[in-house]
């Protein structure tokens, strides 16, 4: 992977454009990996960071300050402005420490990017309650411990944005991780409902779907047997360049945390330098009549329809949108 230093001068031409000047960001997991680049993306464009990572292993266990203390090293010796942080998202306190710490040294907080994770793969059956207690806590919990912390200043300024940062594994699912992915599709649901409750007081929320080579992705492919090894090392030669450098997902990140965007309450992929949209939607399915419901017969019958995805789909952005869009389809049947 290819690891760049951070330098003022670096993408200087896109200073102009997107610019965090006087603002101050949270990174979680930032000690290496994504949440290095996106730390360091946000430093080049003038915002002022908490470079916070435990610093433990890719399964979450033990502790240092080298990761996140090396990062925030490097940021103040190009010229930038960057503390370290160890605290762990996954204690409730710890979260609020973070917090503090940017109010502390910088006086205000306007951006959180919830990027720590740590990985423990394992088939389905085989998963101990400590891996997934684990994982369900440093991602999801740990999300929104940091979301909940930094809530009330984001509102009482009626400004902020944060980035969640969710995985194909979850919304797609993966083998060998049901924790992992669990707490990825978690984060997903987490991310829509701060969306609907922040848009209020102007704090924005979206979650990315990264992928980089990294400490967790070397830690798939030894996961994996032989065959899917291959396949993946084949896979990522050739058209794949360097697309798989943790810097592809920065600015992305960088985008959905600055003050250009007014995106909100969405999902977005990066994958090999390919940004897209990601929606879950509903297709119209098959409507049943109102007054009782309908027999399982009835349901096999129309099963066809009910999966019908050729006339397209919707994507309620509630449920009770979800409910008035049903009733627009039209009519039950008499």
């Amino acid at each position: 992977m290819i690891f760049r230093p951070y330098s003022k001068d670096t993408g200087a031409a896109h200073m102009a454009g997107i610019s965090f000047a006087g603002r101050v960001a949270v990174v979680t997991g930032s000690g290496g990996g994504i949440g290095r680049a996106h730390a360091l993306e946000l430093a080049r464009r003038g915002c002022a960071l908490v470079v916070n990572d435990l610093g433990g292993d890719v399964a979450g266990r033990g502790g240092s300050i080298h990761m996140a203390e090396s990062v925030a090293a490097e940021i103040v010796a190009a010229g930038g402005k960057a503390i370290a942080s160890h605290d762990s998202v996954a204690d409730s306190e710890g979260a609020k420490r973070i917090v503090a710490s940017a109010l502390a040294r910088f006086g205000r907080i306007d951006v959180l990017i919830n990027n720590a994770g740590n990985m423990r793969n394992a088939l389905l059956e085989n998963t101990t309650d400590e891996d997934w207690s684990s994982l369900i806590a440093t991602h999801l919990t740990g999300s929104f411990n940091m979301t909940r912390a930094a809530w009330p200043h984001f509102r009482s300024q009626r400004y902020g944005r944060i980035v969640f940062t969710a995985s194909s594994a979850g919304l797609f699912g993966n083998a060998l991780q049901a924790a992992y992915g669990s707490a990825k599709a978690g984060i997903a649901g987490l991310m829509n409902v701060a969306a609907i409750e922040g848009e209020p007081y102007g704090i924005l929320c979206n979650a990315i779907m990264p992928n980089a080579t990294g400490r967790m992705a070397e830690q798939m492919m030894k996961d994996w047997g032989p065959q899917q090894r291959e396949q993946g090392n084949a896979m990522m030669t050739g058209a794949v360049g360097h697309s798989m450098d943790p810097a592809f997902n920065a600015p992305l990140a960088a985008y959905l945390a600055s003050e250009a965007c007014t995106s909100t309450h969405a999902l977005y992929s990066q994958c090999l330098g390919r940004v897209a949209r990601v929606c879950i939607g509903v297709v119209p399915g098959w409507q049943a009549q109102r007054l009782a419901p309908p027999s399982v017969e009835d349901i096999a019958e129309h099963w066809a329809e009910i999966c019908d995805t050729s006339r397209g789909f919707a994507t309620p952005p509630s449920p009770r949108d979800e409910l008035g869009l049903v009733l627009r389809q039209g009519p039950a049947p008499a």
